[in-house]
């Protein structure tokens, strides 16, 4: 996902705060005082790079917020920024985000079908890369891949 920098260099209009949330089964939750990439499980191994990113997402003026959702039957928010997925609302954004790239993902198996067996035998099946949904107030970004899915919340008109 490329992001475009804006011309203005500021303080961005929102303060997005960057909250690490534990895997099942880890008793470790940083939260936004402690630094990046100091809580136990996924958030720990961390990229630079992913982390640059992430932190280029959260301070984009238009940006809202954004998740990093495990795939799984329960999707459950590794790491998000921005108030509009913190508590319940985001649990309810993540549930609703893997529902969205499973149907998505399902709907293009059904529409190809026996297409999908290749010449040796292995699946060959299209899968979803980025998908835009935009309403009349937010747009929601979403890029999955093969364990994680990010998405990213902005409102569009600034």
């Amino acid at each position: 996902m490329a992001l475009r920098s804006s011309t203005t260099q500021g303080p961005p209009a929102s303060t997005a705060r960057t909250t690490f949330v534990s895997q099942p089964g880890s008793s470790t939750t940083a939260g936004p005082s402690q630094a990046p990439g100091t809580s136990s499980g996924t958030a720990a191994a961390m990229s630079p790079e992913l982390e640059q990113t992430l932190s280029m997402l959260s301070s984009h003026r238009s940006v809202l917020g954004y998740m990093l959702i495990t795939r799984g039957h329960h999707p459950s928010i590794i790491r998000h920024s921005g108030v509009v997925f913190e508590g319940e609302q985001g649990k309810r954004y993540a549930a609703a985000v893997a529902r969205i790239v499973q149907s998505v993902q399902h709907g293009l198996e059904e529409v190809r079908g026996d297409d999908t067996i290749g010449p040796a035998g292995e699946a060959d099946g299209d899968e979803v890369r980025f998908m835009r949904i935009r309403t009349k107030r937010h747009e929601i970004m979403i890029s999955p891949d093969e364990r994680y899915i990010l998405a990213v919340l902005h409102d569009p008109a600034t």
